[in-house]
């Protein structure tokens, strides 16, 4: 326990709040979508297992544009 008082938070706290928010985002847009690159279903598992990675990656390869 000691470990965690020795992290800074003020750094990680904005990292870790984009990332959820970018989550959000990626997961209600794939969601609204009617066709993405790939399996629906995929790109939910990519979002919510690959973190910040996988939201990026979502909106880099997976939206397809119409």
């Amino acid at each position: 326990m000691a470990e965690l008082a020795n992290i800074p938070w003020n750094l990680i706290l904005p990292i870790l709040v984009l990332q959820l928010i970018l989550m959000a985002v990626a997961l209600i847009d794939v969601i609204r979508r009617k066709q993405t690159n790939g399996p629906f279903i995929m790109w939910i598992f990519i979002i919510l297992l690959g973190n910040l990675l996988g939201s990026i990656l979502y909106f880099i390869i997976g939206r397809r544009q119409e």
